[in-house]
Formats: C-alpha cells, structure tokens, sequence
C-alpha cells in the first residue's frame, strides 16, 4: 500500500525557517509529479508547490513565491519543502501528495495519494 510520511513540521518564530520532507514508502514516485498543500484551522485546503518528476518544472502559490523551494531525491523517495522567511500566515497543517500524472497540478483533485500532515505554527 502507498505511504506518505510528512515530518519536519514545528513551531518557529516569525521570519524563520523549517524544512519538510515527505518520504514514499512504497509505489512509483519517480514518474510522478508531487505536490504540497496546507489547510489553515477552518480553512480548504490549498495549493502551496508542485514539481515535475523530474524536478525541472516547478509550481508555486502566489503567497509563497521567492520564500518556499520545493524540491525532491528520485533516489530516496523523498520530497522537500524548505520555508524561508516564514509569516504567521504560514501557519496550517501541511501535506504532500502524489499527482496522478507528470503535471504538479494546483487543484487537490489532482492528487491521489496523500500524508497524514504535519502541523506548522509561526509565531509572531
């Protein structure tokens, strides 16, 4: 069964940095275009970055761009989200997910598989 693993979430101060990452258990990861999410306390759930399989093509949310690089290692199944510069607006429950094809699309539908979350709190 396919598993993702989010870890690296926490509290930080404002202007701080975290980096999450995301490891695949099981399943294809290499052919797949992967994606980060976050929901705020009673909010939907929206689209953070996305990247290729390859890792050339990236996707970012307006509200993250030039703060937040997305990244990824084939070889370990992982992927990354290093938050810069973080905001108290920042703060949410943040997933990864797996996209059902090669694009890092921006729509939750787009996805299949997805983390239990990991909470991340900045503080002001």
């Amino acid at each position: 069964q396919v598993q993702l693993v989010e870890s690296g979430g926490g509290l930080v101060q404002a202007g701080g940095s975290l980096r999450l990452s995301c490891v695949l258990s099981k399943g294809s990861f290499d052919r797949c275009a992967m994606g980060w999410f976050r929901q705020p306390p009673g909010k939907e759930r929206d689209f953070v970055a996305g990247i290729s399989p390859t890792g050339i093509t990236t996707a970012y949310a307006d509200s993250v761009k030039g703060r937040f690089t997305i990244s990824r290692n084939n070889a370990k199944n992982t992927l990354y989200l290093q938050m810069d510069s973080l905001k108290p607006e920042d703060t949410a429950v943040y997933y990864c997910a797996r996209s059902r094809t090669m694009l890092p699309v921006t729509t939750p539908r787009g996805y299949d598989q997805w983390g239990q979350g990991t909470q991340v709190t900045v503080s002001s």
